[in-house]
């Protein structure tokens, strides 16, 4: 007999499509995971590098990449679900590799293929003779730990603006959550029909009723009383 497993799995792939940068050229991304103490990768890569992409000469002018993605985790229970965390690099006047703009994601909990838009965001200077500063030394303000963009620790009083926005496709497939208590597909998930709503309807009906007697009566008590 087959023994209960104690572990789930997630594997995961797709890739990261395309991205919508108009100011800038000459753009490549680097990607990571960040997941919790309980999650452990089994096979693919947590992180990589992308090449440097031109963006197109048409009207969309995007930066199409077309990056795989493709990894497996396997966890005990769903708490530090998997987040992509994916980082934009590009170069300056002087050319020095600068941030374009950061982004993050929850990697989606139902099997299947979806379609995320990151919107992506880049750290400012706090004074505008710091953001001069940097400009003139090639000095861009950056997270030391890119993490932190997939986490809330801090974020409160970082100073940061919007800058465009990455397209990113994952096929999820999980293994094992249903058999430890876990019902993520959307297809068995159970709702309520019309015949169970009514029976339920119906099953509360007296309870409601003897509810409101029960109320008429200590009313009518407190009045006699009075």
């Amino acid at each position: 007999m087959a023994s209960n497993p104690t572990v789930f799995l997630l594997m995961l792939s797709g890739q990261i499509e395309s991205g919508d940068f108009p100011e800038f050229d000459d753009l490549y991304v680097k990607y990571n995971f960040v997941f919790g103490p309980d999650w452990v990768i089994t096979s693919g890569l947590e992180e990589g590098i992308s090449q440097v992409c031109k963006k197109s000469q048409d009207g969309r002018q995007l930066f199409v990449w077309n990056f795989p993605l493709e990894v497996t985790f396997k966890s005990t229970n769903p708490h530090g679900w998997p987040q992509l965390v994916v980082s934009v690099y590009g170069l300056d006047f002087s050319g020095t590799a600068v941030v374009r703009g950061y982004g993050a994601v929850h990697v989606p909990i139902a099997p299947g293929r979806h379609q995320r838009i990151l919107p992506m965001f880049v750290p400012e200077s706090s004074s505008r003779f710091q953001k001069f500063t940097s400009w003139l030394l090639s000095r861009r303000p950056e997270f030391v730990d890119v993490n932190v963009v997939a986490r809330s620790e801090g974020r409160e009083v970082t100073r940061v603006r919007s800058q465009g926005h990455i397209k990113v496709t994952f096929n999820a497939i999980t293994r094992d959550m249903k058999k430890l208590g876990y019902d993520v597909t959307p297809s068995t998930i159970k709702i309520p029909g019309a015949d169970t709503a009514a029976a339920l309807a119906a099953t509360s009906a007296p309870a409601a009723a003897g509810a409101a007697a029960a109320a008429k009566q200590t009313t009518e008590a407190n009045e006699t009383v009075t």
